[in-house]
């Protein structure tokens, strides 16, 4: 019924972008991928038990004092670099005040008017190979929150029984990364805003600054989207759906809110301001709570930390070492590989291309590594629901069931087996061969027996064969081929069915 509802309410597609012109921002938030929190030495290792990984200054003790994680300030700087952006030459923390348990001090450590890094921007591609620039707002430090767990009313702290709070990830280094309002984009806005997260996860997975895990946490997307009548020169009312966490769920979080604010509008509703849950099981958003505003957070520097003032000279080393750039890369690999400008856009659009370049750095071939890519494993995460970056399994696993396939230790289907009992968590590929017993079989004494039986069962098709009409050999080949449950060579069976025959 829920969803009954919520369709319901929703305007076609097609009339919203004739009656409204949408607006966009997007905060995105990269957990850095550091060993130690922002403002004290606790791990951050993902999957540690509850509360094993916490002191006083990230749950907030009284007396405990901040420091500031180095590693962190260089790894806000490679990413401000390589957004474009200007670094402050000195910026300052803030505390951003509000109560909610999943931060125990009450107050988060953040960047409030100073951020490190501002003025910057990211060219994405789209799907038909333009260019779209997002203008960046600001990149700027914070903390990251504890996580809550609601127990009853549906996993929402509304209509919960109660509340657990695991404060591991309190104090986790964040950087957010702000853009500007994004507008103009019209109908493609929900795909401007995918190829925008799209981009930037590449990004920063190749300055080596986090993981950009986003089934784990470690990248994080907040969709602020408004709309405004044709013709009208004020912004509407936004709303911001929040914790958005996969490349698939920004383009359908944006245009579920655009439907759904135009059905509001056009119906004389109005919007309010407010934070709003997206749901990865249908693709709607519901209320959260109304949205604060800067005041309301009470902003004001952090008195226990002092200013950030990177050294000019260490800014320009840091821009020295940075990697090159992954649509940089894209062009050479592409003039290395020689495939046309049509075949590698349809590799970047089904995100594949970093999938395959690091595939083939494991030790496989350019051609099979994208066979693999962009169809057995494109079709298991479309069947999957799931981004082909996000599928459970890793370039070296793919590369490794590639290399066991070239040494005739798999055939194709049996590596394809491989590949999905991977991707079910049961293992790396070598013990999952090993454990099923999916090895090729080449001795020929084991197989003749398959081969014997088949050929007395089918004695018209021996016949063809001996006639000259090779092709005939396919049925017994498939035979064999089934009673030795995929696992016989097929040029071999083919080999010894022939020479029997003879």
């Amino acid at each position: 019924m829920a969803m009954t509802a919520a369709a319901a309410e929703l305007m076609d597609y097609d009339q919203v972008i004739d009656e409204f012109d949408p607006v966009m921002g997007l905060e995105v938030h990269v957990e850095l991928g550091t060993t130690t929190k922002m403002f004290c030495g606790c791990p951050t290792a993902f999957g540690a038990d509850p509360n094993t990984q916490v002191c006083p200054v990230c749950i907030g003790l009284p007396g405990s004092l901040p420091v500031v994680n180095a590693t962190a300030i260089e790894y806000a700087i490679r990413i401000g670099l390589a957004l474009n952006c200007s670094i402050r030459p000195s910026s300052v923390f803030a505390r951003k005040n509000y109560f909610y348990p999943d931060q125990p001090k009450n107050y988060q450590i953040s960047q409030y008017d100073e951020p490190i890094a501002y003025e910057g921007h990211l060219d994405v591609a789209l799907s038909d190979g333009t260019t779209w620039r997002v203008e960046i707002e600001r990149a700027h430090m914070e903390e990251d929150t504890g996580k809550s767990l609601h127990i009853g009313g549906a996993g929402r702290i509304h209509g919960a029984d109660h509340s657990l709070l695991d404060y591991n990830r309190a104090g986790v280094p964040l950087v957010e990364i702000v853009t500007k309002p994004i507008v103009g984009a019209g109908a493609r806005a929900p795909e401007v805003a995918r190829a925008y997260v799209t981009a930037l996860r590449d990004l920063l997975k190749s300055l080596g600054v986090s993981d950009v895990r986003m089934d784990q946490g470690s990248l994080r997307c907040d969709a602020n989207v408004s709309l405004m009548r044709k013709g009208a020169s004020e912004f509407g009312t936004r709303t911001e759906t929040k914790n958005v966490n996969s490349l698939k769920s920004v383009e359908t979080a944006v245009t579920f809110e655009m439907r759904r604010q135009a059905a509001v509008l056009t119906a004389g509703g109005q919007i309010v301001q407010e934070t709003r849950h997206y749901h990865e099981t249908d693709g709607t958003t519901s209320p959260g709570r109304r949205k604060e505003t800067a005041e309301d957070y009470r902003y004001f520097p952090e008195p226990d930390l002092p200013p950030v003032q990177p050294a000019a000279e260490w800014i320009e080393e840091i821009r020295a070492t940075l990697p090159e750039l992954p649509w940089v890369r894209r062009a050479r690999i592409q003039q290395e590989w020689g495939v046309s400008d049509e075949v590698m856009r349809d590799l970047v659009n089904v995100g594949a291309v970093d999938l395959i370049i690091a595939t083939v750095d494991a030790g496989a071939a350019p051609e099979a590594a994208r066979g693999w890519w962009v169809s057995f494993l494109a079709q298991q995460a479309n069947s999957r629901g799931s981004d082909l970056a996000d599928l459970p399994i890793t370039p070296e696993q793919v590369a490794e069931i590639i290399g066991l396939v070239d040494e005739g230790k798999l055939t194709t289907k049996l590596a394809q087996q491989v590949a999905v009992a991977v991707l079910d968590g049961e293992g790396q590929p070598a013990q999952i061969v090993a454990d099923r017993g999916l090895e090729v079989v080449r001795d020929d004494s084991a197989l003749q027996k398959a081969i014997d039986d088949a050929l007395a069962a089918n004695p018209d098709i021996v016949e063809k064969i001996r006639g000259g009409k090779v092709k005939a050999a396919g049925k017994i080949v498939g035979d064999v081929m089934k009673a030795t449950r995929g696992q016989a060579d097929p040029a071999r069976v083919q080999e010894l069915v022939l020479a029997a025959c003879q």
